[in-house]
């Protein structure tokens, strides 16, 4: 497996200056968001969308700037809400256009998000996360159907396309969890998968080691990403609102990637074998949003963490 970087995680520094970074910390591959102004959740400061969809030059840039330092384009980051009921057209522009330019790119994998819709009439999506009270299970019945008309239909262009679909199981999203993405799976067909992000399952208390185990055949992409469980959740819960800037009032953080929750370079050796026991061989995405450290120094501890594990695992496994 190589190690790769969304780059939204150096977001401070010109497109240029992060693929420099990635190359001299020993990154291999990429992963560019996209949307920023244009919709969808990644800042996208590293590519403009409406400049790649309508100008080859733009596009032979991109692809020049990552090839000529010896990367390798893996994924397009195009997370958002196209499920939502005011904003969801501006997000699923940016899946669409996300299917377009891998194609172009040939580039083989789209990382999204479910979506989540709302109840009919309503303005804001609602996350369900309880049977009770009754109207829950209504309303959840009403967002599959949702969901599964929506993706049933990009997922028939993303075959068109040759591309794979990639769904990161994240809170207030339909697909949170395993039985989620596997629901989706099965109603829309094989070309979409899960983006496997370990940090969320953490602190929703699943075992990502476990939940490797459950989508053998179906992970599209990793991101590799790290969440510290604080002492505060023994009181507060893990269920949290308080701003992920102000890190030390929460129940839990994102952390750098063998600096939290998860015990290191052990669990990360255990995480890269348990990947290849799925039958997963692509690439580590770095995703960093540590509020504590710096954006160079979070990656960089991820980079050793991950390339330390990856040794160990090649030893054990």
């Amino acid at each position: 497996m190589q190690i790769g970087l969304l780059t939204d995680s150096l977001s401070t520094l010109t497109r240029a200056e992060a693929l420099d970074t990635a190359v001299e910390l020993g990154i291999e591959t990429v992963e560019i968001g996209l949307g920023g102004p244009h919709g969808g959740w990644s800042p996208a400061p590293h590519a403009d969308l409406a400049e790649l969809l309508a100008d080859p030059g733009a596009r032979a840039g991109l692809r020049r700037d990552i090839v000529s330092r010896g990367l390798r384009l893996e994924a397009l980051n195009a997370a958002g809400n196209p499920l939502h009921p005011v904003n969801g057209a501006a997000d699923d522009h940016i899946v669409r256009s996300a299917l377009q330019l891998a194609e172009e790119f040939e580039v083989d994998t789209v990382v999204a998000m479910s979506g989540l819709p709302a109840a009919p009439g309503d303005r804001f999506p609602a996350w369900i996360t309880t049977v009770w009270p009754p109207e829950n299970l209504e309303l959840l019945d009403h967002q599959w159907s949702v969901a599964v008309d929506y993706w049933g239909r990009i997922a028939d262009e993303a075959r068109r396309r040759g591309v794979r679909l990639a769904i990161e199981m994240h809170a207030n999203q339909l697909v949170y969890s395993v039985p989620g993405l596997l629901r989706l799976r099965d109603a829309v067909g094989d070309t979409l998968g899960a983006n496997f992000d370990p940090s969320h399952l953490m602190w929703m208390g699943a075992d990502p080691i476990a939940a490797i185990g459950a989508l053998t055949g179906a992970i599209h992409h990793v991101h590799a990403k790290d969440t510290r469980i604080e002492d505060r959740a023994a009181v507060a819960s893990r269920l949290e609102t308080t701003p992920n800037e102000r890190t030390g009032e929460r129940a839990w953080n994102y952390v750098a990637v063998g600096t939290g929750h998860s015990g290191g370079v052990e669990f990360w050796a255990a995480f890269v074998d348990a990947l290849r026991d799925a039958g997963y061989s692509g690439p580590l995405s770095i995703e960093n949003e540590d509020y504590t450290l710096g954006q160079r120094e979070s990656v960089a501890l991820a980079v050793d963490t991950l390339q330390r594990a990856r040794s160990a695992a090649t030893v054990t496994g």
